[in-house]
């Protein structure tokens, strides 16, 4: 698929998932109407109570992760956290309250309808050290050594060039920062159906990478310490309802798809000053 064309759909759904939200209505992660917030097994259940009732509605409903990095990641008061393709703002307003005022919580994100209804969260929750950017996570306008965290909630497997994502993450680092993102992530090999399903890529599945390449393409930007730690691994059954919805044989793809895709939180660190100045690529 054309670079071009998988950035055009994501932006389109995302739009539409957020102008729903700001309707009344509520997003998933395949950015399909939704019934209820559990709409699928990827995006249900994610927030516990104590954390919902902590946020605007709205952001709640406009969530389209597969994970809670908030929950997993280490923020500490004073740090500067950033999150790419930050949507809703779910979970920059969640890193935000956990930074403290001494802190900063950014959001990035390239749909002006996200972008939007995240600002009127902000304003909601009250939420005075946040700061919402437009932008591509693939060019991330902040500067080199800026931030002390970078968490991502379902979205890095939506870049249609993930070496770029992760590059960028790198740089904005500061030495010693962190990366903790939530992302579908598959194991074995995969079908070329569901990889060639643009609808399937905007769902949050068909851009997964396998996990090993995760790792890879981590340590080729020059991150140490990596870890992929699965969080909740589809089955048969789960699949079958998202795939049936969007025409697809699935009663032949369905075996090929239990186990192989899972939600997982990746763990990696940007080394401290005095071990590398840069990627392993450019320190020659």
């Amino acid at each position: 698929m054309d670079t071009t064309d998988i950035k055009q759909a994501v932006k389109e759904k995302y739009g539409q998932a957020a102008r729903r939200v700001t309707t009344g209505g509520s997003a998933c992660c395949g950015a399909a109407p939704a019934a209820g917030r559990g709409c699928d097994p990827i995006t249900s259940n994610l927030y516990d109570a104590s954390q919902s009732e902590q946020l605007p509605e709205t952001a709640l409903l406009a969530s389209l992760g597969c994970g809670n990095p908030t929950a997993l990641a280490t923020l500490n008061p004073g740090e500067t956290v950033l999150d790419l393709g930050s949507g809703g703002g779910i979970d920059v307003l969640l890193s935000a309250q956990r930074v403290g005022p001494a802190g900063k919580a950014y959001g990035l994100d390239m749909t002006d309808e996200m972008l939007a209804l995240a600002n009127q969260n902000k304003h909601k929750a009250g939420a005075e050290n946040v700061e919402f950017l437009k932008g591509e996570i693939e060019h991330i306008p902040l500067p080199d050594n800026s931030v002390d965290v970078v968490i991502s909630n379902c979205v890095i497997n939506l870049s249609a060039d993930k070496n770029q994502v992760l590059r960028e993450a790198f740089r904005v680092l500061r030495p010693g920062g962190r990366f903790a993102v939530s992302d579908v992530v598959t194991r074995g090999e995969v079908a070329p159906e569901i990889r060639q399903s643009v609808l399937l890529w905007v769902g949050c599945v068909a851009g997964a990478l396998d996990e090993n390449e995760y790792r890879s393409k981590l340590a080729a930007a020059g991150f140490e310490q990596i870890e992929i730690e699965p969080t909740r691994v589809y089955r048969v059954e789960d699949a079958r309802e998202f795939l049936a919805q969007r025409e697809i044989d699935v009663n032949a793809l369905a075996p090929q798809v239990d186990g192989k895709f899972m939600s997982a939180f990746v763990r990696a660190v940007k080394p401290a000053a005095n071990q590398s100045c840069c990627p392993p690529a450019c320190c020659n």
